[in-house]
Formats: structure tokens, C-alpha cells, sequence
């Protein structure tokens, strides 16, 4: 029993792990509830996510509240250019599905739209990370994470896989949407991760690997 309880016994580390995901999944829902505020929740969240389920540094709350706090702004703001992708894409979803089911030309264009938008929401991913661990202005983070998103397609395909994954299994078995958001976050943070190593100078890339960042 004393083994069983022992928190660095694999299933208690497993156990932690769940319970920390679950917890920042209700975080940033409900800091994402204006909608607009969900850059810096996204943020907020992909920094918790490595800082202190992957890294074990800091507390949950804190590393989640003080990287919302001090990304609040930037990240709001580059959250507004997907935003407006979205909802452009999203009615256009929305007309071309009608053609489709009444078998009309062109009908064929939904599913054609679903996949940018799938596209779109990964990059939502990228910028959530890349403001989350490196400095710049609003106009860096966008540029700069479309940079990276367009660089590498293999680790890029990691992470679509795991956003459609994780939206399918939350359509398929509603509850698990409590854990759903920070699981697909937490999984992107190692292509994500692999990404950044990928483009870091020298010093950096040596203070991560020394566990300093």
C-alpha cells in the first residue's frame, strides 16, 4: 500500500497527471468563456501544460494565472486574426453543408472548408505556444509561427492528428471533454517542443536543456 501511495510510483505519477489536466482543462474553458480572452487562456494553457505537467515546476494554479496575466494582452490580440478566420470559415460551412445535403453543385465545397478549418484551429496551437514561450510583438507571434507551421509537415501532422483525435473523441463521449482541451495541449508540446529546439540560438537551446526555461 505504502508503494501504491508513493507519489513517484507510475500509476500515482499517471493518476497526478490526470488530475492536472482535468483541472487546467476547466481553467481555460472557463477563461475562454468571452470568447476573446481564449488567446490568452490558450496561452496560458500551454505554459502550464510544459511548465508544470511535463517540467514539474511550479504550481498548477500559479503557472497557469500568471502566464494568463502577463500574456493577457498580446495574446488577445493575436487571437483575434484566427478568430475572424473562424467565423468567416464557420458561415461558410454553415451555407455550403445546406447545398451539400440538398445535393446541389458545389456542395462538395463543405468538406473543403472543414479541412482549412482544421487547418486553422492547428495554427491557433502554434500561436497559443509560441506566445507562451518566446517574447516579441503581436505581429512576431503571427508571423513567426506561420513560419514554423509551414516548416516542418511531418511534426505539423502530429499535431493535427491529435486536435481531430481530440475533437472526435469529445463528439463521441461528451464527458471527456473535461480532459480533452489540456490532453490535446499537453500532446502537442512534444512536436511542439522538437519544433522550437529545431530554431533556437545556441544559448537558448543550452538553458532549456539545462531545465532553466
Amino acid at each position: 500500500m505504502r508503494k501504491l501511495l508513493d507519489i513517484n510510483n507510475p500509476i500515482m505519477k499517471a493518476l497526478i497527471t490526470i488530475f492536472d489536466l482535468i483541472a487546467l482543462s476547466i481553467f481555460w474553458t472557463v477563461f475562454s468563456l468571452p470568447i476573446v480572452t481564449m488567446g490568452a487562456a490558450s496561452a496560458a494553457l500551454y505554459h502550464a501544460v510544459y511548465q508544470h505537467v511535463r517540467k514539474g515546476d511550479d504550481y498548477l494554479w500559479s503557472s497557469f494565472w500568471s502566464a494568463f496575466k502577463s500574456n493577457f494582452k498580446r495574446s488577445t490580440l493575436v487571437w483575434l486574426v484566427p478568430l475572424g478566420i473562424l467565423i468567416v470559415l464557420t458561415f461558410d460551412a454553415i451555407v455550403f453543408r445546406s447545398i451539400y445535403l440538398q445535393g446541389k453543385p458545389f456542395g462538395w465545397v463543405y468538406y473543403a472548408v472543414l479541412v482549412i478549418i482544421t487547418f486553422v484551429l492547428t495554427w491557433t496551437i502554434y500561436l497559443a505556444a509560441y506566445g507562451a514561450r518566446f517574447n516579441g510583438t503581436v505581429k512576431e507571434v503571427l508571423k513567426y509561427s506561420w513560419i514554423l507551421f509551414r516548416a516542418h509537415p511531418l511534426l505539423l501532422l502530429c499535431i493535427m492528428v491529435l486536435l481531430v483525435g481530440g475533437i472526435a473523441l469529445a463528439l463521441t463521449i461528451p464527458p471527456l471533454m473535461i480532459i480533452i482541451p489540456a490532453g490535446i495541449y499537453w500532446g502537442s508540446t512534444f512536436p511542439m517542443e522538437a519544433i522550437f529546439k529545431k530554431h533556437m540560438r545556441p544559448e537558448d537551446l543550452e538553458r532549456v536543456q539545462r531545465g532553466e526555461d
